[in-house]
């Protein structure tokens, strides 16, 4: 994120590091947003907190203890210090909310770059839908013709398993040859 005091400029791939998928919903967490907003996490929970009306449980709702230590072990949140409570998240509608409870030309900005990058997680998540109907019917129709070709596409399309990592440096077991 390149932070300049006359405009914010933020990538795609910056935003979208800051969506978590928590309760089967993309959501932020509170201190994300409020680092891309450039405002301390205590000031954009009062902010919300006097115009709650506009947050309803499916615009923002705060994570539950088991939620929040799993939610710490996979980004690493620090035990010490900080937080108090546990954090609140915005889904997409919550996030456009912010914009109208945070009156600055950064709130303004960011809230924009952060729906589009909504809007183009959506579009990818639909294209991934149509190309698979796409060829689940072309498989119905040429179902013996290619069927290598098909499995091969499907494996293209699976994610990648990371491989067993071996140990670096010269092994002597590996060539099959054991010197005791």
């Amino acid at each position: 994120m390149t932070a300049n005091p006359s405009s914010i400029t933020l990538s795609t791939d910056e935003i979208q590091q800051f969506i978590l998928f928590i309760r089967n919903t993309k959501v932020m967490i509170d201190a994300h947003l409020a680092i891309l907003y450039g405002v301390q996490t205590r000031v954009l929970i009062q902010a919300v907190k006097r115009n709650i009306d506009r947050f309803p449980p499916d615009f923002m709702f705060q994570l539950t203890n088991d939620e929040f230590q799993v939610l710490r072990s996979q980004i690493v949140i620090s035990n010490r210090g900080g937080r108090r409570h546990l954090p609140y998240v915005f889904t997409e509608q919550g996030v456009a909310m912010l914009s109208s409870v945070l009156h600055s030309k950064q709130a303004i900005q960011v809230n924009i770059e952060i729906m589009r990058t909504f809007v183009r997680l959506r579009q990818l998540t639909e294209s991934h839908k149509e190309l698979r109907q796409k060829l689940q019917l072309l498989e119905k129709k040429y179902d013996k013709q290619f069927k290598v070709v098909f499995e091969a596409i499907h494996q293209l399309m699976m994610p990648s398993v990371p491989s067993k990592k071996h140990p670096i440096g010269f092994h002597p077991w590996e060539n099959g040859k054991n010197d005791k």
